[in-house]
């Protein structure tokens, strides 16, 4: 909803003394617009930022913030706001103002007052089942893989890993899989579990696409994820497309749920099964596989959980009794290579950036990286809020917009992101972000229009949504501003971006990490991809 006549957000912030505007926006910004601007930044540009950067909920949200918000807007529009909220005759708008408990209704209100849109759209479709009625066909090294990986399903342990690299068709060739498994089984259940909304309505849309070219009958598509219900009332034949979220939630409502399911699940697939083992994980996956003829289908393009904790990866292994079916193509010792050379995969050209951002490791910072698979929260906010560091991020996608339609931006933190951004389009450029307090609404038109065949350079910003379920294949470079020492996440960041034209992508990509040199960091996805070899050979 909007606010008609009200007063928009960025009126308060023109209006608003200076020193407000920077306090929001932060000295490590504004020192960022003034070695942009090479020192002449103006007051303008400061506040043209701030109107992107700040966050109007964070603001409406916090009772401090809000007050000096509200103390900001000229009285006639705090007296009209005061009597949209309902203002009785006979009191003061600014006591009634100031006694309200804020509740979310009186906030959304407040927002859509100021001019923004209120997304109040549901996370999922409202019709969770639809129907499916019987294009769809694979490369000859999909094919094969597919073979390999299904005598593997129905003969001893019956479980198994499809490693495939990203951008090769992970999703299309398990679609196979599972088709071919409900034709041969009638009825039968499928349960397809994966974690975040991207990758559960890939699924959904993908295996309702190759059902009707490779069904033979009706089957019910459930879809248990977000808002939707975990109701399995005559769900015997079909796929369930489950949420890991939801899969746990609907267990502890219901102790009963995942029995019900398991009942008549004979083929249980685990995207992204590096997480396989995580222990809320791993409850789920066992109460699916309790039937015997149950059988278990992995996937990833990283079959490991850590770059160095061996441990780990073998715990991972074990789980799916070693058992894996990595991408094999004659002549060559490394898929990735091949895959490059004759077209699948764009030709990627890997290059860093040394940001000097000064950052200094203490001991206490030394330990916190050895017993973290990742860097450590308090390290990365640090380095996100570091003036030369997101100087150097600027000038990267600044000279990559030069030259590529389609660039993806990996950000640091939810924050760090919504600052790149703002400073992005400030410096002219179109740029947009997702995350996950990005409404429904904005984060479908902002993917929509990214994937989109418009010819003015886009920058898409992000943190923590789009290194999984997300496909444009017209992206052909990437930023990667968050350092990282996992291997998985570093992949799958690459990963966005690697298809080839024989995938609908780009010939040749460009891949440039912006690095402290104190911190660790990767640079090669072929040798990515058999990074974990060794714990999954057999004993």
């Amino acid at each position: 909803m909007t606010g008609s006549p009200g007063i928009a957000f960025t009126s308060i912030l023109n209006g608003a003394p200076l020193s407000y505007v920077r306090e929001l926006l932060g000295e490590h910004a504004c020192a960022l617009l003034e070695l942009l601007h090479q020192g002449e930044g103006s007051d303008e540009t400061l506040r043209k930022v701030a109107a992107s950067a700040v966050s109007p909920e964070r603001l409406v949200s916090d009772s401090l913030e809000r007050t000096r918000l509200l103390d900001l807007m000229p009285q006639d529009k705090r007296t009209e706001l005061a009597d949209r909220l309902g203002c009785v005759a006979h009191t003061r708008p600014d006591e009634f103002l100031a006694t309200l408990p804020w509740s979310l209704e009186q906030r959304r209100s407040l927002l859509g007052f100021l001019g923004l849109v209120v997304d109040r759209a549901p996370e999922v479709p409202v019709a969770s089942r639809t129907f499916a009625e019987p294009q769809y066909g694979m490369f000859p090294h999909q094919r094969r893989a597919a073979d390999r990986a299904q005598r593997m399903l129905y003969s001893g342990e019956r479980r198994v890993v499809l490693h495939l690299p990203t951008g090769v068709g992970k999703t299309r060739t398990a679609m196979n899989i599972i088709c071919d498994h409900l034709r041969r089984h009638e009825p039968s259940v499928v349960v397809w579990l994966a974690r975040g909304r991207e990758l559960l309505e890939q699924a959904a849309a993908e295996f309702e696409r190759a059902w009707t070219t490779l069904g033979n009958r009706e089957v019910a598509v459930a879809r248990m994820w977000g808002e939707a219900p975990a109701d399995l009332d005559g769900i015997n034949d079909g796929i369930v497309i489950l949420g890991l979220d939801k899969a746990s939630a609907a267990a502890n409502a219901d102790p009963t749920f995942l029995d019900r399911l398991g009942l008549h699940t004979t083929l249980t697939t685990f995207d992204e099964a590096h997480q396989a083992i995580a222990p809320t994980y791993r409850r789920v996956v066992e109460a699916l596989t309790l039937r015997s003829d149950s059988s278990l289908l992995g996937l990833t393009a990283t079959p490991g959980r850590t770059w160095a904790d061996i441990a780990e990866d073998e715990r991972l292994s074990d789980f799916f009794a070693r058992q894996k079916v990595m991408l094999e193509i004659d002549g060559y010792d490394n898929p990735v290579t091949a895959l490059i050379e004759q077209g699948y995969l764009a030709r990627p050209d890997f290059s860093t950036v040394a940001a000097n951002s000064g950052t200094l490791l203490s001991t206490r910072d030394q330990q916190a990286l050895a017993a973290s698979f990742d860097i450590p929260d308090a390290l990365m906010a640090r380095l996100a809020d570091n003036v030369q560091w997101n100087l150097q991020v600027v000038r990267t996608v600044l000279d990559l917009s030069e030259r590529h339609r389609r660039i993806l931006l990996f950000a640091a933190s939810v924050e760090h992101s919504r600052l790149l951004v703002a400073i992005l389009s400030a410096l002219g450029l179109d740029a947009d972000q997702v995350t996950a307090e990005s409404p429904t609404r904005h984060r479908d038109r902002a993917i929509a229009r990214f994937k989109g065949p418009g010819p003015r350079p886009m920058i898409l910003s992000n943190f923590g949504v789009l290194t999984t379920g997300f496909d444009a294949p017209a992206a052909s470079a990437a930023v990667i501003a968050r350092p990282t020492r996992s291997l998985v996440l570093y992949s799958q960041m690459v990963g966005r971006v690697i298809r080839g034209p024989k995938a609908g992508g780009t010939p040749t990509c460009d891949i440039v990490t912006v690095i402290d040199p104190e911190l660790p960091g990767f640079g090669d996805v072929a040798e990515a991809f058999t990074n974990w070899e060794d714990v999954w050979k057999a004993q």
